[in-house]
């Protein structure tokens, strides 16, 4: 919003007025005082947009930061919007959950106690997840307790200074539209303080139960569940180190890790604690380069063959293994989400289930697991990108009386099972170790060698012979300038030979464009698209005539342009051919439709 000098003073002078913070609101109070209308109006004016992702900025003063205020303020228009749409929502009440995020006085933990002792005040009862915990702590207390909602106060992987609000709604999932726009409403109607709020004994209120422990406990039974070799995982050789990357996880996965009789864990000691400066990583994100170099080094020095690691709130899995000249071999998001769904789908065709079954992706991970599903009898259902898409569809699904045995996406996030709709780095790596157990011990299913793949990246490469080879090559482009993001989708969509789209990249043929943000398909007969549209970040999808398919898209946390790529073997060309064809196109591509040289953009 535009705003005079005048208007924005009179904004701050609201927010000092209204901030329960006293150090954030001197630091107002200050630029105030300073008269700097240069600092005050984007803190005073552009404040932080909430989405399908619920709220994630920086920790700070003003309205476009997270802090008390905006968080007092967000749960006042959650409380309005519930009460509204939820049946019962009062005494089915909230579940909240909290990480170690912490700038100042600016905290999740205080930000989960502002949340809590609004709703409390709204005579919602709370459930409160204390102590750092997971985040599919959260979306499984919901399940549980039948709650109207939950919320997750965490930034997950992003840099140290960030923090973020995350909603899920009663099923269990995160929002999506149209939801997120109407909360988005009901805030900007619940602006000003309704009261004045009791943040320090929220934990002696009626409504108000810490829910920690049971939840731990009856989260951790019900995922030990989907084991499938517990007599036998005590007896594994396997030696696995894990990394926490400063974040909540290693307590979790530790009560998972004894559910499933798996051998503790070796813990990277410097990583194992929750540290909100993360001085071990420049970004606290398993995805990184270099993110896994510390635990590599800790691996080698105590003899393990296998790494996992989960990020900072432990939703989602990286892992990797030790090749035999010693050094290791980090997954990416698509190898690991093929080998848990191939792992899943065989575990569930091993007990005879009767009726049918399916495993989801999103649009941008590999399409390898597609293959496998259709080969080995069952539905793949792909939707856009985001967990929220996926777990509301398994949702619909399981209505439908379809068993849903898997979800993924290519950004380490991995849902076994239906304990929860939402990603979980517990879970999976609890899961992915006992497939690797089993392979050491010689467990196979239809290899197409004379002796069963002993590791996981055998087990991969099997995979590979058996459904065909799937290459991808995923990266980013960092752009802080939302009007230029802007203007190279612009181009995209307007400067081809005829006006529209182009027709040709790098010397290739397109030969179907799907644009997400605008509903395009270009292959469909009235060229609208079947998914739903996503106005408020670009996406577009393109197929190309050597068989590369690339999609583009906006981040919605993370100020990047990401592109995903992937290319199907045909009979005879190896990973080595497919990966030449696609790096060699991919980056001619990415240079002519995003320009990052010109632009003079960061490449990841």
């Amino acid at each position: 919003m535009s705003a005079s000098p005048e208007e924005v003073l009179a904004l701050a002078r609201d927010y000092v007025a209204w901030d329960i913070d006293s150090v954030t609101a001197a630091a107002v109070q200050a630029l105030i005082d300073q008269n700097d209308i240069a600092k005050l109006t984007p803190m005073m004016t552009k404040r932080i947009q909430f989405g399908t992702a619920g709220l994630r900025a920086a920790m700070g003063p003003g309205y476009d930061k997270m802090n008390d205020l905006v968080i007092l303020q967000t749960s006042q228009g959650l409380v309005r919007y519930l009460e509204a749409h939820v049946t019962d929502a009062r005494e089915k009440g909230l579940a909240i959950g909290y990480d170690h995020r912490r700038l100042g006085t600016i905290s999740s933990r205080r930000l989960a106690e502002t949340t809590a002792a609004v709703f409390l005040a709204a005579g919602f009862k709370v459930y409160l997840l204390e102590n750092f915990v997971a985040t599919p702590y959260v979306p499984f207390a919901i399940q549980h307790f039948k709650t109207a909602a939950g919320i997750m106060v965490t930034a997950s992987h992003n840099p140290k200074a960030d923090d973020g609000y995350k909603v899920y709604w009663e099923n269990g999932a995160q929002i999506i539209p149209p939801h997120d726009s109407g909360i988005a409403h009901s805030i900007n109607q619940n602006l000003q303080p309704w009261q004045t709020f009791d943040f320090d004994n929220v934990r002696t209120h009626a409504l108000f139960k810490d829910v920690t422990e049971e939840v731990a406990t009856e989260y951790t039974a019900a995922i030990a569940r989907m084991a499938t070799r517990r007599d036998r995982n005590p007896s594994s050789n396997l030696r696995v180190a894990y990394t926490a990357m400063h974040g909540v996880g290693a307590p979790w996965i530790a009560r998972a890790f004894e559910a499933f009789h798996h051998k503790p864990l070796y813990v990277v000691p410097q990583q194992r604690d929750p540290d909100p400066d993360f001085p071990t990583v420049a970004f606290p994100n398993p995805e990184e380069k270099g993110a896994l170099n510390l635990a590599m080094q800790f691996a080698a020095e105590n003899d393990c063959s296998l790494i996992i690691a989960n990020d900072p709130d432990a939703d989602r899995l990286a892992a990797a293994e030790r090749a035999s000249d010693g050094t290791f071999k980090a997954f990416s998001g698509n190898e690991i989400g093929v080998l848990l769904g191939y792992w899943l789908i065989q575990q569930w065709k091993a007990k005879h289930v009767d009726g049918p079954a399916a495993v989801l992706a999103s649009v941008v991970s590999s399409r390898m697991l597609k293959k496998i599903a259709t080969v080995e009898g069952l539905q793949y259902h792909d939707t856009l990108t985001g967990f929220k898409w996926l777990g509301n569809r398994a949702q619909e699904l399981r209505a439908e009386g379809v068993d849903v045995l898997f979800s993924y996406e290519e950004a380490l996030g991995y849902c076994c099972g239906s304990v929860l709709c939402d990603k979980d780095g517990i879970a999976a790596g609890s899961i992915f170790v006992e497939m690797a157990g089993a392979l050491q011990e010689g467990w196979h299913a239809g290899s197409t060698t004379s002796g069963a793949p002993r590791t996981v990246t055998e087990l991969f490469a099997d995979l590979g012979r058996q459904y065909g080879e799937f290459v991808s090559y995923n990266s980013y482009i960092v752009c802080h300038d939302g009007k230029l993001t802007d203007r190279i989708f612009h181009r995209l969509r307007t400067e081809g030979p005829e006006g529209g789209y182009w027709t040709e990249v790098a010397g290739q043929r397109i030969v179907s464009i799907q644009d997400i943000t605008m509903g395009y398909d270009s292959s469909a007969a009235n060229h609208v698209c079947s998914m739903p549209r996503t106005p408020d970040s670009h996406m577009i999808m393109y197929e190309f005539a050597n068989g590369v398919t690339i999609t583009l898209r906006t981040s919605g946390t993370e100020p990047k342009i990401k592109y995903y790529t992937e290319i199907a073997g045909q009979p005879g060309q190896t990973r080595e051919d497919l990966k030449h064809i696609l790096v060699n196109f991919v980056d001619a591509a990415v240079n002519a439709m995003l320009e990052p040289d010109r632009h003079g953009l960061k490449r990841a």
